[in-house]
């Protein structure tokens, strides 16, 4: 898959990722200016960490897991190929 295809549906992905988590951090915080940063720079990693600790219900913490888990597949899919 060449970068286009992948930031194409990286892209997706961010968004979605991006606007769930609006919705459910309603108040403003500063964690969501870093989890922006860390979807803008393509860093699962952090996103991930970032979230860890927040207090989501077993649902949503499935969808968050299940979203940043692709999202590292697809990177390191990406990764691999570039090499």
């Amino acid at each position: 898959m060449g970068r286009e295809g992948y930031d194409c549906h990286m892209d997706a992905a961010r968004v979605s990722l991006l606007r769930w988590l609006r919705r459910q951090l309603r108040q403003p915080a500063g964690i969501r200016e870093h989890l922006e940063a860390a979807v803008e720079h393509d860093d699962p990693a952090e996103a991930r960490r970032l979230l860890s600790g927040l207090p989501f219900s077993d649902g949503q913490r499935r969808y968050v897991e299940d979203v940043i888990g692709a999202w590292e597949r697809q990177k390191a899919e990406h990764d691999a190929a570039r090499v």
